[in-house]
């Protein structure tokens, strides 16, 4: 009979009270240890430096009785000194540790080295120095924590897998984990934080798989992949590092269309994939990948980057599938060099910059995708970038909503874009677009071209635009199908030198008139309906020329078609209808006229049937037309110059201010009286400076300035137009000059606001780039150009705009006054809490009167504080506080609803800024 095998044996270390024969230390019960024993550690700390090359189970434990449940204990190795790691396990051998911590002789070198065999680690972890798994080693880590490491936290470098799960890896002083080699690296709920490198480096041949794990604060990248290595992360988490939250500068090969690969197809080791993830509050960009890195991001969120949402560049590859990319302080989608990005029903919002910029030769992919509130352009392509737009939904910017440049090639099938300050698209440059069926709504101009490259434009509509729906430059233009409807002033508009052919296009209540032909002009019209315009249905204006068949005008306000004087186009089978009149010309037009028909039109020149009818140049009584086609603005009521002094002396506080625009009013005045007696006017510069901290009313001021140089007639219309850097400064190269004309442009006739104008010139050197000194120098020339059309204003901190005015000699000579802004004193800011308490119907009593005046004579006058501002979030505080202490009332009256007592006030927060 053969015996049974013997059964492992159990080995104690340190505890001779219950354990007579235990061994006195780890080393000894391992030396005495056979393969498949235990050996139970009695908690404690103990200095040593173990190798395990048998296959032994090491247990913190303690015990209540023979009988009594094993429970962990506290074991804490500690390495004699730095040559030597805390715990070494060699090849073959396989090991169980559980609840051991192992302190290693240096943060810098390593506590634990892996050398193979294969290690199952539950509890405890490392408290100083690395984690080596090396060779073929495996291991299996279990709620277990590695922290006091310097250069990394772990270094991972073996042909085996390494499992952690429900672990921690902390405040690593350099990277957090290193992969390399054909490391298999799997990490389920684990989270890596606080290194103040990059959180996980993946590398090499070595492969990555993040199930619900988070990576938070790493000082540079949440995940950096380069060479041939690959990552999976699902449902994970990575937040708040110094610069990428996911970095890739190579990666193995993705499948040729990843985005439409079935799941059960994808191997781990295709590219960098990210499904479900979130990434938040990244320094830099979210994505960045170049190099020969690819990249595919399903159903995630990328949120609140300091730079782009995805940046492509060099020959990267790039998919995105139902992402959403929100808040970005660059553009959401950054694509250059010669990358490719595919992106399939994604969303971006609220990019201080461009949605999506494509540049030099990248290639973009858009369909199904949604592009809005961008400060800049939602979609801006240059260079010879080739992009792709496939029911793109672009909306809400003051620029351009598609905005397409350099020698950049474009196509457009099914999009939309809606509410843009400049058009809705515009073609430049040497670039190349075939748009088709593409919506345009309420933008500035729906769309203009003037690039010199072949643009076909196919059924598109353009609808409630402020001005011209369709403007057309010179170059390879084709027009065909499509509906302009109630343009604010032209419907087509061709500029000088243009020759676009236009096929069955339907122009419909245009405010001006519907086709627009500059002087040197050869359009080719064909099929072309025009209803009830505002003013001319065609004007051909002085010099222009161009053929027009087959076309129908129905309602115009003015003559159905005029033409300027030398006009020489060729009008066949225009057919008028519902008119006063069908045609007039200015002195020495000269049109070919045939087949031409007018019906039920009060005076007509042509006939009522398709006869050949010829037409003398310059018909009597013609009206006078624009040849822009524009209709006037309507004029804004004017307002006494006595109420709005009236006006800014109501305003709490400034008394100084008030003097001096008092004084600047007279001055103004005195200059009117010598100039309508004939007299040399002195010299007078409206630009100011206001000078004064946050809150101190300068924006209240410079409107109100804006509408009393109005009422002096020093103004046409004196409205406020409000910006700052973002507003005037561009993102690349070309950029900024367009930004700031078209912020001027917009103040023509009132008051341009420049607030904090000390970050274009800042001390010590430029913001980011220097662009700010073209904006500046932009400034300046038109300040120059329109000297009596525009009114600046800079307005900032007072040593600040000091510098600011100090740092070009243009800005100098034409800012040479200064209103200084004083803080508000306690007594002022009572009395405007006292007003907006009043302007919303509250009541203050005098013990909260009281009360508020000991508030603001305590409240610290540092960084934090915001004067006029202050008063009012003291008093939103009040109005709170006052709610929920109502709130306690079961009924309450209508005093206890209005009125605001010493209760309410809010605590006086005196801690310092940090």
């Amino acid at each position: 009979m053969t015996p049974p095998p013997a059964r492992p044996a159990i080995l104690y270390v340190a505890d001779p009270e219950r354990q007579p024969t235990a061994h006195p230390t780890i080393t000894a019960a391992l030396n005495a240890a056979a393969d498949g024993d235990e050996i139970r550690i009695a908690p404690g700390d103990y200095a040593e430096a173990l190798r395990v090359e048998r296959s032994v189970s090491l247990l913190a434990w303690t015990a209540d009785g023979e009988d009594a449940p094993v429970r962990h204990g506290p074991v804490t190795v500690n390495a004699p000194d730095e040559d030597r790691p805390g715990l070494e396990v060699a090849a073959g051998a396989r090991v169980v540790l559980r609840g051991l911590t192992i302190r290693g002789g240096a943060a810098n070198r390593p506590a634990v080295r892996l050398a193979g065999g294969s290690t199952a680690w539950s509890g405890g972890g490392i408290t100083r120095g690395r984690l080596e798994v090396l060779g073929d080693a495996a291991a299996r880590l279990c709620d277990t924590t590695l922290t006091g490491a310097t250069l990394t936290g772990a270094l991972l470098r073996t042909t085996g897998t390494v499992h952690l799960t429900d672990c921690v890896l902390a405040d690593a002083d350099g990277t957090g984990l290193v992969a390399g080699g054909s490391t298999h690296l799997e990490l389920e709920r684990t989270t890596v934080r606080g290194a103040s490198g990059s959180a996980l480096r993946i590398r090499e041949s070595a492969r990555v798989l993040l199930r619900d794990s988070r990576i938070d604060r790493a000082g540079r990248s949440g995940l950096l992949v380069e060479d041939q290595g690959s990552a999976l992360l699902t449902d994970c988490r990575i937040r708040d590092c110094g610069a990428e939250a996911v970095r890739v500068l190579g990666s193995s090969p993705a499948p040729v269309d990843p985005a439409g690969a079935d799941d059960r197809t994808v191997r781990a080791d295709d590219g960098v994939r990210l499904h479900g993830c979130e990434l938040t509050g990244s320094g830099t960009d979210a994505v960045s990948v170049t190099g020969p890195g690819h990249v595919l991001l399903t159903a995630c969120v990328l949120r609140d980057s300091g730079g782009s949402g995805v940046s492509a560049g060099d020959d990267s590859r790039v998919w995105l599938a139902d992402t959403r990319i929100v808040r970005t302080a660059a553009a959401a989608l950054r694509v250059h060099g010669a990358a490719r990005l595919t992106a399939g029903q994604s969303t971006v919002r609220d990019s201080a910059a461009n949605g999506l910029l494509a540049a030099d030769d990248a290639t973009v992919r858009l369909e199904d995708c949604e592009v809005g509130e961008c400060r800049f352009s939602p979609v801006h392509i240059g260079g010879r970038a080739t992009v792709v737009l496939t029911r793109l939904r672009a909306s809400g910017s003051p620029e351009h909503g598609v905005h397409v440049v350099g020698d950049a090639t474009v196509e457009m099938t099914d999009g939309s874009i809606a509410q843009c300050g400049m058009s809705g698209l515009d073609i430049a440059g040497e670039s190349r677009a075939e748009v088709r069926g593409l919506s345009v709504l309420r933008c500035r101009n729906g769309i203009t071209s003037a690039s010199r490259g072949p643009v076909r434009l196919l059924d598109c509509e353009v609808t409630d635009g402020e001005r011209a729906a369709v403007v057309l430059g010179p170059g390879e233009i084709e027009l065909t199908g499509g509906r302009l409807l109630r343009p604010g002033t032209a419907g087509l508009v061709v500029e000088a030198g243009a020759r676009p052919r236009v096929t069955d296009l339907e122009v419909r209540e245009a405010a001006g008139s519907g086709v627009v032909v500059a002087g040197d002009a050869e359009p080719r019209l064909s099929g072309v309906r025009i209803v009830r315009p505002g003013k001319n249905g065609l004007i051909v204006e002085a010099g222009g020329a161009g053929l027009f068949e087959d076309c129908d005008i129905t309602g115009p306000g003015f003559p159905a078609v005029h033409l300027g004087a030398g006009a020489t186009p060729v009008l066949r089978r225009i057919r008028v209808h519902d008119a006063d009149e069908d045609l007039s010309a200015d002195p020495g037009a000269d049109p070919v006229v045939e087949d031409c028909v007018s019906v039920r039109v009060t005076s007509p020149l042509w006939p009522a049937a398709s006869l050949p009818v010829a037409v003398a140049s310059g018909p009597s009584g013609a009206p006078e037309v624009k040849g822009s086609g524009e209709s006037e603005p309507a004029g804004e009521p004017e307002e006494s110059l006595d109420s709005l002094l009236g006006e800014l002396d109501e305003l709490i506080g400034l008394a100084r201010v008030k003097q001096d625009v008092a004084s600047l009013v007279k001055l103004m005045r005195m200059v009117q009286r010598r100039s309508a007696a004939g007299l040399a006017a002195p010299p007078l510069s409206r630009h100011l400076v206001f000078a004064g901290n946050p809150g101190t009313g300068k924006t209240t001021v410079a409107r109100l300035y804006g509408r009393i140089l109005a009422a002096v007639g020093l103004l046409e219309r004196g409205h406020l137009v409000e910006a700052d850097r973002s507003a005037l400064v561009g993102e690349y190269v070309g950029h900024t000059g367009p930004k700031t004309q078209r912020v001027f442009q917009e103040a023509m006739g009132g008051v341009l606001f420049i607030d904090e104008a000390y970050s274009l010139a800042p001390v010590g050197g430029s913001a980011g780039n220097d662009f700010a000194q073209e904006a500046i120098a932009t400034l300046v020339k038109l300040m120059e150009d329109h000297r009596d059309s525009v009114v600046v204003i800079v307005a900032g901190y007072p040593a600040e705009m000091e510098h600011f005015i100090d740092s070009n000699p243009g800005l100098a000579s034409r800012f040479n006054r200064t209103l200084l802004f004083e803080d508000y004193d306690t007594a002022e800011l009572v009395r405007i809490v006292e007003q907006h308490a009043a302007s919303h119907q509250y009541d203050l009593t005098d013990a909260a009167r009281a009360m508020l005046d000991t508030y603001f004579a305590h409240v610290p006058r540092d960084g934090r504080f915001g004067n006029g501002r202050s008063a009012r979030q003291a008093f939103q505080a009040m109005t709170e506080r006052q709610a929920y202490r109502v709130a306690e009332i079961d009924e309450p009256t209508e005093d206890d609803l209005v009125t605001l007592s010493e209760l309410d006030l809010p605590e006086l927060d005196t801690q310092p800024a940090t």
